[in-house]
């Protein structure tokens, strides 16, 4: 290909996309790709199916190359739009945008973005400046059409990007008007995962003669991912997150629920065991979620607790790992979701924790997918930490050579401290920066069990306030309280996390809890009972305060049982019996 240094296997296409794609180390086309360069597809109208993350965005940019650049290298002046591209969401929209300015970076084009939730004041200012490629969502762009913003008259090119869930969005309408506004010798290139009627029947009004494309899943799409299907007990969905997350260390993940309930439930228990992560759901506004998804492409997050509306058309670089901590509703969720990750060429890694309840509806929906998954118990406390061990003798702390001034020091602390004391504080200070695994269990493989995931002493579920008064400890304790009880939904599961993290202790180190009303009062061991109370000294005072108690103030064990209903009088005892007893009684 000109200008496309070797090895680069793509068709011949423009020599500045070839440019663009050698810098972004694009060695062969996907399928989707290739085909859109086939001699066949050149200018003419496209029907694709194609799967999520088998690459189409830069399909299309590719496709259009021959329309809007022809035998030139650079675009003429901006004015009106020669291509338009539409998109279900905001995040595919932006993402599109982002993937035509690198890919025709050379050419000079200038690529504009439309969508709700954004200035539009800014984006008529953008418009009115001239732009060789429009890539909006429905309503905004509809919008600039009525108001007389966006002209059309002069387009050249129209993409409708994951048409499928426009439609099911309900913004047939709105595509309706939109393509009955723009000139009718327009290309068309609609690109679905899926092809149903209503599809095949838009397409029909608004092409003309298409090239037909069909790229399966299974050739490239979905061929990257690993499956894995989990079990977990009933109530220990959450903390299997927590050990996934753990264990499978990718550079982003994302955790799918169904609801923003659930979300914002997931969210604070992964933000409370010291993850960097961030929600996306329905309910944030625009510059909420913009923040979020900046914090995950610059590194400070790395988890993404998300509803499957809110994570449409969001592609996270270097996305590792997918996990259904709520089961998808149907094959095509499944798929979805799980196309977030092993994008491109790259790896990646689609896990489902699956309850003993949902055993065959996860086996039915991995059937009707056609993927093939592993199954097993989620990752246990000690898998974690056997794994820590690993990747901590491989950390560049250990491996990469120390300067003069680590030298120094290091001799001073050998001067002063013996070597397994050194690496003792070293071992201390590695874990310290890594949420504490949980303690999770495989309920077995049988399908329809009910009984729940054994779980071992010390870990969460297993302290329950009902069991509460007897210690756990086996020497003396001290008693500390928590200014937060029932009325707040105290539960263990988070409280028990946040304790050992305040406080630089461990599960073990924690006795009984007892959960009242208004406060939770809970046991620590004598021997750390004074590091303890340093170490909460020192954590800044927020709305969840851990404060000590007053000697002789723990004797309370929470309320009254009920007062059982008064027996029977057994009238066969002995008359003098009965008479004594209604003797004390009056």
């Amino acid at each position: 290909m000109k200008g496309l240094p070797s090895p680069v296997a793509f068709p011949p296409t423009s020599a500045p996309l070839a440019r663009a794609l050698a810098e972004r180390e694009y060695l062969e086309p996907t399928p989707v790709q290739a085909a859109v360069l086939e001699p066949a597809a050149i200018d003419r109208d496209m029907l694709v199916s194609a799967q999520t993350g088998s690459g189409k965005t830069v399909a299309y940019g590719l496709a259009l190359a021959s329309t809007l650049l022809g035998d030139a290298q650079q675009m003429a002046r901006a004015g009106d739009p020669l291509a338009l591209v539409i998109a279900p969401t905001r995040e595919l929209a932006l993402q599109v945008q982002r993937e035509l300015t690198w890919l025709y970076a050379h050419t000079g084009a200038q690529v504009v973005s439309c969508v709700g939730g954004m200035d539009p004041a800014a984006e008529r200012r953008r418009l009115h400046a001239g732009a060789h490629i429009v890539v909006g969502t429905p309503g905004r762009l509809r919008d600039h059409l009525e108001r007389g913003v966006l002209r059309l008259g002069g387009l050249q090119a129209a993409v409708l990007d994951e048409a499928d869930e426009m439609l099911d969005l309900g913004f047939r309408e709105d595509l309706e008007f939109i393509l009955d506004a723009t000139p009718e010798g327009r290309r068309t290139l609609l690109f679905s995962a899926t092809l149903p009627k209503d599809i095949v029947t838009l397409a029909s009004r608004y092409q003309r003669n298409a090239h037909r494309i069909a790229v399966t899943g299974g050739e490239r799409g979905h061929a990257d991912i690993e499956y894995r299907a989990m079990r977990v007990g009933p109530r220990a969905v959450e903390l299997a997150v927590v050990n996934v997350l753990r264990f499978i260390e990718a550079p982003s993940a994302i955790v799918f629920c169904n609801t923003r309930e659930a979300v914002r439930h997931l969210l604070a228990i992964l933000l409370e065991r010291g993850f960097a992560a961030v929600a996306l759901s329905g309910e944030l506004s625009q510059n909420e979620r913009n923040h979020a998804l900046q914090a995950l492409r610059d590194g400070r997050a790395r988890v993404c607790v998300a509803t499957d509306v809110a994570a449409r058309g969001i592609d996270l670089p270097n996305l590792g790992l997918v996990i259904h901590a709520d089961l998808p509703h149907d094959p095509e969720v499944l798929q979805h979701r799980s196309g977030r990750t092993g994008r491109a060429g790259r790896k990646g890694i689609s896990v489902l924790l699956v309850p003993p309840m949902r055993r065959r509806r996860a086996e039915l929906m991995l059937s009707a997918a056609r993927v093939q998954a592993s199954w097993g118990g989620p990752p246990s406390a000690d898998d974690i930490r056997r794994l820590d061990q690993q990747r901590m003798l491989q950390n560049p702390l250990l491996t990469e050579p120390a300067g003069e001034d680590d030298l120094a020091m290091a001799r001073t602390l050998l001067a002063e401290r013996s070597a397994e004391d050194i690496a003792a504080a070293l071992v201390r200070l590695y874990r310290s920066q890594l949420p504490a695994p949980e303690e999770v269990s495989d309920p077995g493989p049988e399908r329809g069990q009910r009984d729940r995931a054994p779980v071992a002493a010390g870990s969460p579920a297993a302290i329950r306030p009902a069991a509460a008064g007897r210690s756990r400890l086996a020497g003396r304790s001290v008693w500390f309280r928590l200014n937060v009880g029932r009325q707040k939904n105290a539960d263990p599961r988070w409280l028990l996390p946040m304790i050992c993290r305040q406080g630089m202790i461990t599960k073990q180190d924690i006795g009984a809890i007892r959960i009242f009303d208004r406060e939770t009062k809970f046991e620590v061991d004598e021997q750390v009972a004074e590091n303890f109370l340093l170490a909460i000294r020192r954590v800044d005072r927020g709305e969840v305060r851990i404060e000590p108690v007053p000697e002789g103030a723990v004797q309370d064990r929470g309320p009254p049982p009920p007062a059982r209903p008064a027996a029977k009088p057994h009238w066969k005892e002995r008359p003098e019996r009965i008479a004594g007893a209604v003797k004390r009684a009056g």
